[in-house]
């Protein structure tokens, strides 16, 4: 890329110095093309946010399900399935995808899978009703979720080879941030007529992400990424197996990933949040609140919560952890005093926008050390064993969490606070990295 390009321009106000050192991680020819592929990846990963925020299983999916005549017990496979699905396989994934050098093909490739899977949802919801409906939706969920999986073993990995390390957390924060701010603008459209969507509205919503991850495999594909490791094996699941033998042997990354599986309790609390507030009030009116709180949140945090990381990525864990243990045990306790409170069911809107920032900041935190932490084909591994293993215990804890939602919402919430407070604890015996 030329010298003085728009993209150098503005590489330098981002990145805030023009220091080469910056660079000591990659390879001189990486470091010549930082700038292009900086902005590339942001755009790439922009499209696809919005994407997910469009199709949020949580909210439009869930909803989906019940407008097309289908069985309510589907909407309940949603939201595993769409974690769990793009987890799980990460490990054989990872296997295969480290014998390439180059990976952004697998990117590419994952994104407009995804794109072409939800443009199959607009079609079902188009031409089918009921059962059918509901069990399409849903299978093409599960290519959707491995596809994702595949995307997301190929963007650390890429990710770690055209970006430097002091970089990469503002880049995560800047894509979640611009699709926030997207999504928001979105939101106030979408929730601006008071009637009930049509099946075209879901259709059209459907169809619009599926175009924005075919757009983002465009714009990868733009990506200039130079050889790096790779290992070759006759036997991927072999392979695959054979990662797993990092949990025994590598303490640092086993005690990462025992912090990550903690710090999942910012994740999986949001649900119960939602069903507390459908208690309260119809959840019709507060849709669009929930709505526009989880992109307002993204807008105003990832980038901080991002440049934070690139001083110290454990903290920013350790803080989003906190602040998410503190909404559920606030949320949870004022729930279970059975306190009564005109409007009360407006704080829990409050209460799922506050949990979003400390989500991001979780998830951006953990990224950014993950990726820090390895390089070269062991960056592969610890994404690909780390992801398949918080893919099982999601199955795991979802189920207990759920069951212990039998004797409240409220109590689950508390529950899972405690295991925010333990996942802090956890984070702060992690070394910087």
């Amino acid at each position: 890329m030329a010298k003085g390009s728009l993209a150098d321009r503005l590489y330098e106000k981002v990145a805030n110095d023009e220091d080469a050192r910056t660079c000591s991680d990659i390879s001189e020819d990486a470091c010549r093309e930082v700038p292009g592929n900086f902005f590339r990846i942001i755009f790439a990963n922009t499209l696809t946010k919005v994407g997910d925020l469009l199709i949020n299983p949580k909210t439009v999916l869930a909803w989906l399900i019940s407008a097309v005549g289908a069985p309510g017990a589907l909407a309940g496979l949603l939201v595993p399935i769409r974690e769990s699905g793009s987890l799980i396989p990460q490990l054989l994934i990872g296997a295969l995808v480290r014998r390439y050098p180059v990976r952004k093909g697998f990117w590419v490739l994952g994104s407009a899978l995804q794109g072409l899977s939800v443009l199959g949802m607009a079609l079902v919801v188009w031409l089918l009703e009921g059962l059918a409906a509901g069990l399409g939706i849903v299978g093409l969920l599960v290519v959707f979720s491995v596809s994702r999986g595949v995307c997301s073993v190929a963007m650390k990995d890429v990710q770690g080879k055209c970006v430097p390390k002091s970089r990469r957390g503002r880049l995560t924060g800047l894509s979640a941030t611009l699709s926030g701010a997207l999504t928001f603008a979105l939101t106030l459209l979408v929730f601006s007529n008071d009637s009930d969507p049509s099946m075209l509205f879901y259709t059209a919503l459907l169809a619009g992400a599926g175009v924005a991850w075919l757009a983002a495999a465009l714009v990868f594909l733009r990506v200039d990424e130079y050889p790096g490791a790779s290992e070759g094996g006759s036997n991927a699941l072999r392979e695959a197996w054979s990662s797993l033998s990092l949990l025994k042997t590598d303490v640092p990354f086993r005690r990462f990933v025992v912090t990550r599986a903690l710090l999942m309790a910012s994740s999986l609390a949001s649900p119960f949040l939602v069903l507390l507030a459908k208690q309260q009030s119809s959840l019709g009116l507060l849709l669009g609140s929930f709505v526009l709180a989880s992109s307002l949140a993204s807008a105003v945090s990832a980038t901080v919560w991002g440049y934070m990381a690139d001083s110290s990525s454990r903290t920013v864990m350790i803080r989003g952890g906190a602040l998410a243990a503190l909404v559920c045990m606030v949320a949870g306790g004022v729930s279970v005093s059975g306190v009564e409170v005109e409007g009360v069911h407006w704080l829990y809107p409050v209460a799922f926008f506050v949990l979003a920032i400390a989500h991001a900041g979780v998830r951006i935190g953990r990224k950014t050390y993950m990726v820090d932490m390895a390089g070269g084909t062991k960056r592969t591994d610890y994404t690909a064993v780390s992801n398949t293993v918080i893919g099982v215990l999601l199955l795991v804890v979802g189920g207990i969490s759920a069951a212990v939602a039998l004797l409240g919402n409220d109590w689950a919430l508390l529950v899972l606070g405690g295991m925010g407070v333990m996942g802090v604890v956890s984070g702060a015996l992690l070394k910087d990295v």
